[in-house]
């Protein structure tokens, strides 16, 4: 069966970022969307209390509108800044900072998305299970904890060259992961 091949309006950066690269590459509008959702939250509750009054102690309904407007506003703010590694919004900036510093990692000869202590097949079931989580934050909130090699991405653009000496792992512990229908992931083996 052939690939899918996911067309996006901007260069794919990275298929699953790690949830600590999402968060360093937000830019100020996404911490805006943020402070505003947990701004916008407490005082839509505020706004319908004025409208149709309970005569009900309003100010613990205001912290917890207050926290669930901080935890949706990170939400959406993190869901953005995926969008921009994904190649979905515009990511200049973002494709810039990547390339330096996983070509910086690259020079130093250290692994491209960090090292993991996890043995393959957990990397793999990693990537499987957040690969476009972003987009269902609705159901269930799910980031990438785990350093994997799965980032739709040709390591070779940072400068990294492959020899067979440095290769860990043998054919039968390669595998390819293949996005089709940009939800299914299929997951076999190479030879």
């Amino acid at each position: 069966m052939p690939n899918k091949v996911v067309e996006t309006p901007y260069p794919l950066i990275d298929a699953d970022p790690h949830f600590s690269r999402v968060v360093r590459y937000m830019r100020p509008s996404d911490y805006a969307v943020w402070a505003g959702a947990t701004g916008a939250f407490p005082s839509a509750l505020y706004f319908w209390e004025m409208a149709d009054p309970t005569k009900a102690r309003l100010r613990p309904a205001l912290r917890l509108g207050g926290v669930f407007g901080f935890i949706g506003g990170f939400l959406l703010a993190y869901q953005r800044s995926s969008f921009r590694f994904w190649g979905w919004s515009e990511n200049k900036h973002e494709e810039e900072r990547d390339f330096a510093e996983l070509s910086q990692l690259a020079r130093e000869g250290k692994p491209l998305y960090g090292e993991s202590h996890q043995p393959l097949w957990v990397q793999n079931a990693a990537y499987s299970n957040s690969a476009f989580s972003q987009l269902k934050f609705s159901v269930f909130p799910m980031f990438n904890f785990v350093n994997h090699p799965y980032h739709g991405t040709d390591p070779a653009k940072y400068g990294v060259k492959s020899s067979p000496e440095n290769s860990e792992t043998t054919s039968t512990e390669q595998w390819s992961c293949v996005i089709l229908a940009g939800e299914y992931i299929a997951i076999s083996a190479l030879d």
